[in-house]
C-alpha cells in the first residue's frame, strides 16, 4: 500500500529547462520572462492588466495599498481564511473586521458581509476559499451601495469559472498565489489582476520601491518584484493549466459520487453561479457523529495524507492577543473548521490511488464514529 499524499505539484524536464535557459541567458532578475507571465495571465483570467509579484501576501498588500487602505480604515473578510489575509490589513494600518461564512460553500455571503460593515469600512476582502468562488455579483452589489472597493482574495482559485468567465475580471482587484500546492505553482510567486489601468499602474509602483521610472520614487513602495528565473519556471505552468484542472475537475466527479448518499460525509456543495471550482482543495464535511481527529489517524493508517486546513484567524496567538478573540465569537466558521478535511485531489493520482483514497475515508469515518 502507498502512501499518498494530499498534492502534488505538476511538473518536469520543460520548466527545469526553461529555468536554465533564463539562466543562460544572462538576465535573472524581473524583465522580459516576467512580462510574458503576465501577458499569460491576462490571456487566462480576460484580465486587461495582471502584476506579477514575489508572493500572494506581497499581492495582497500592494493591492489594499493601491486602493488607499491606511490607518482608520476597516478590511472587512472572513476569519476563515489564511492569516495573510488579515495581515495584509494589518501591514497597511487598517484594522481586519472579520465576517461569518455560508458553511454550504465556506465562503462569504452579501449578508454575512453586511453583517460586519461600519462607515469605516473602505474595503470588502472575499476568500475563495477551497477554489470555490464567492458570489462576486451580490458582492459587487453591495460595495457600490455603499461606495466600497472589492478585493478579491482568490488565491487558491486560479483557474475557476465564474458565470462563464475565469476568475479574475469580477472585482476592482484580484489577488492570486502561486505557492507550492497550487495548480499553477512557482514555489513561490503571485499576481494581481484589474481591469482599471491605474490601480495597475500604482501596483507596478508598488511592486518595485515606488518607482515611476527609473531611480525616480514617487511614492513608498515595497521590493515585491519577481524573478525571470521563477517567471521561466511559471509560463511552463502556464501551458499545464487546463490539463491539470480538467484531470482535478475528474477526481472531484468520482469522489463526488463515492460520498454522495454517505450518513457520515458530505461532498462540496458547488453553487449554480460555479461553472467550475479549481478543485484547489477536495474538501468534505463530517457530521457531528465522527470524531475528526480518530478519522484523519485512521487515514494516515491506511496510507492516505490529510489537510485540516487554516484555523479561524480569530482563534490564533497573536489575534487573540491584539484583538481580544475568543471561542464562540464567530461559531458558524469554527463549526466548519471542526468538521471539514482536505483530502487528495491532484493531477497525475492513478485509478487505484483514488479508490484507495475513496475506501480509507469511508471506512476510517465509519471507524470514528463517537
Amino acid at each position: 500500500m502507498s502512501f499518498i499524499p494530499i498534492a502534488c505539484p505538476t511538473f518536469g524536464q520543460e520548466e527545469a529547462a526553461a529555468v536554465s535557459r533564463q539562466i543562460l541567458s544572462g538576465w535573472i532578475s524581473m524583465g522580459d520572462r516576467v512580462k510574458e507571465l503576465e501577458a499569460r495571465i491576462c490571456d487566462h483570467t480576460g484580465a486587461a492588466h495582471a502584476i506579477a509579484m514575489s508572493n500572494g501576501t506581497a499581492t495582497l498588500h500592494a493591492a489594499l495599498l493601491a486602493l488607499g487602505v491606511g490607518p482608520g480604515d476597516e478590511v472587512v473578510l472572513p476569519t476563515l481564511s489564511y492569516v495573510s489575509s488579515a495581515n495584509a490589513v494589518l501591514y497597511c494600518g487598517a484594522t481586519p473586521v472579520f465576517c461569518e461564512v455560508d458553511p454550504a460553500t465556506f465562503n462569504v455571503t452579501a449578508d454575512t458581509v453586511a453583517a460586519a460593515l461600519t462607515p469605516a469600512t473602505k474595503v470588502i476582502m472575499p476568500v475563495d476559499l477551497k477554489g470555490q468562488p464567492v458570489d462576486f455579483d451580490n458582492i459587487n452589489k453591495l460595495a457600490e451601495a455603499r461606495d466600497i472597493r472589492v478585493l478579491s482574495d482568490s488565491a487558491e482559485s486560479f483557474g475557476a469559472i465564474y458565470r462563464g468567465a475565469r476568475v479574475g475580471i469580477q472585482c476592482d482587484l484580484h489577488s492570486f498565489s502561486f505557492f507550492a500546492n497550487k495548480n499553477v505553482t512557482m514555489g513561490e510567486g503571485g499576481a494581481v489582476t484589474t481591469d482599471d489601468a491605474d490601480l495597475a499602474e500604482l501596483c507596478r509602483c508598488i511592486r518595485n520601491q515606488g518607482q515611476s521610472e527609473r531611480y525616480v520614487h514617487v511614492m513608498l513602495g515595497h521590493n515585491y518584484r519577481l524573478t525571470d528565473i521563477v517567471a521561466a519556471f511559471g509560463v511552463v505552468q502556464m501551458d499545464r493549466l487546463e490539463d491539470i484542472l480538467t484531470e482535478k475537475a475528474r477526481i472531484a466527479a468520482i469522489y463526488d459520487q463515492a460520498f454522495a448518499n454517505h450518513p457520515l460525509i458530505t461532498p462540496p456543495w458547488v453553487p449554480e453561479y460555479c461553472d467550475r471550482p479549481s478543485w484547489y482543495m477536495y474538501s468534505i464535511t463530517l457530521t457531528n457523529d465522527v470524531d475528526r481527529d480518530g478519522m484523519i489517524e485512521e487515514m494516515a493508517r491506511r496510507g492516505v495524507d490529510h489537510r485540516l486546513s487554516f484555523p479561524p484567524i480569530h482563534l490564533q496567538p497573536f489575534y487573540r492577543e491584539q484583538f481580544g478573540y475568543g471561542e464562540g465569537d464567530f461559531p458558524v466558521s469554527e463549526d466548519v473548521f471542526r468538521r471539514f478535511v482536505d483530502i487528495p485531489c491532484w493531477a497525475g493520482m492513478t485509478d487505484s490511488q483514488i479508490e484507495q483514497v475513496v475506501d480509507a475515508v469511508q471506512k476510517s469515518a465509519e471507524a470514528a464514529l463517537r
